[in-house]
This record gives structure tokens, C-alpha cells and sequence, in this order.
């Protein structure tokens, strides 16, 4: 398998365009399987790619402090990247592995095997789409599918300030139940690893 880890040379939005392209790579077969790591050096807020702007990001604080909102290409909410969040990308054929036409079952086994690899205690499956350490949510994950592929992307936050998350993200109205009305300080946690062990680890979940 292929494994880039390009971290500060392009911007989120072309960090996102690199991800798509890696999706359209195995989705027209020219790959079976592919994946990828990146990291911003300032906040960025990303949208799913059918969120309402307005009734999830503070804008006016985005413009103040020149914060870029961009919008990615797989469902989702909203979420803040930034020093912190390591990001990887994992896209697999669909025509080699059927079993993950289904979407619960692609999360449930794509998240199992990080969560494997990474080996910290209590880290584990939450909510369906995240990765949770302690009931904080360490882990936030969205899906794109074609007819012969699926991309499956995430973040996994290492030394990330949550609140970042608080000043530039509106509260969500849907909710996973683990997270009991809880605020988004008090939401999200950080994994005791570095950037560099989480990658060192992730190798470990590898071949897919």
C-alpha cells in the first residue's frame, strides 16, 4: 500500500483535493488501495459537503480571526482542524472487499483496526463514526462512496486546543447519545500519543 504523509506544504483545501483524487484513483481501478496522513499549521473549519454554513460555523468569529471555511466532498458535520489533528484518508475497492458496500460494517471495521493498531486502553468505537477515549471523542470520521470505491477519512487528535472548536463551531442539533448534551470542551479529548507515534502505530493497521 501507498502511504504519503505530506504534512504542511499545501493548504486544506488542497489536502482535500489530494484525498479526492485518491478516492477517483480506486474508484476508476488504477489503485486497489491507498491511504494518507496530513496536518494543517492553523485552524481551518471544514464543512460536510451538505452542512447548512450558517447553522454550524461562527462566522463572524472565522472572519475576525481569518479563519478559511472549505467544504469537503463526504457527508458529515462540520469540524476545526489545526495543530494537533493529525488527518489520514483511507481509500479501498469496493470490488475487492464487498463486504464493505455496507456502511455501518466499513466503519465498524476501518475504526476497529485503527483503534487495534493505535493500542491505547479504552480507546474504542463511539457513536458509530467517531473514536472515543474515556467517552471524549477523540476521533471524528465521514465517508464518501462511488460505484467501485469508498474514502474514508477522519481525524485523530493528538495535542489539539478544543477551544478552537468552541469559538469557531455552533453546538450541533444532532448529536451521537454518548455525547449527553455535552458541550464541546467538555466533549472532546486528545489521544496521549504524538503525531509521529500515531503514525508509526497506523502502520501497524496496514495491509488493509
Amino acid at each position: 500500500m501507498h502511504q504519503n504523509t505530506e504534512e504542511t506544504s499545501l493548504d486544506a483545501d488542497e489536502q482535500l483535493g489530494r484525498d479526492w483524487a485518491m478516492f477517483q484513483s480506486v474508484e476508476a481501478g488504477a489503485s486497489d488501495r491507498l491511504v494518507r496522513c496530513w496536518e494543517t499549521t492553523r485552524p481551518v473549519v471544514v464543512v460536510g459537503r451538505s452542512s447548512r454554513i450558517d447553522a454550524d460555523v461562527v462566522m463572524d468569529a472565522c472572519r475576525e480571526d481569518g479563519v478559511p471555511v472549505v467544504r469537503r466532498f463526504s457527508g458529515g458535520g462540520a469540524v476545526v482542524l489545526g495543530p494537533g489533528c493529525l488527518n489520514y484518508a483511507v481509500a479501498l475497492s469496493l470490488v475487492s472487499r464487498p463486504e464493505l458496500a455496507h456502511v455501518r460494517a466499513s466503519f465498524q471495521f476501518i475504526l476497529g483496526r485503527i483503534a487495534a493498531a493505535l493500542a491505547i486502553p479504552g480507546l474504542s468505537v463511539a457513536g458509530e463514526t467517531d473514536l472515543a477515549l474515556g467517552l471524549r471523542k477523540v476521533s471524528g470520521n465521514a465517508q464518501r462512496r462511488g460505484r467501485r470505491a469508498l474514502l474514508h477519512h477522519g481525524t485523530l487528535l493528538h495535542g489539539f486546543d478544543p477551544s478552537l472548536v468552541s469559538r469557531y463551531l455552533k453546538e450541533p442539533v444532532r448529536q451521537p447519545a454518548y455525547r449527553a448534551a455535552r458541550r464541546h470542551a467538555e466533549f472532546l479529548g486528545v489521544l496521549p500519543l504524538s503525531a509521529e507515534a500515531i503514525r508509526t502505530r497506523l502502520e501497524g493497521a496496514l495491509p488493509w
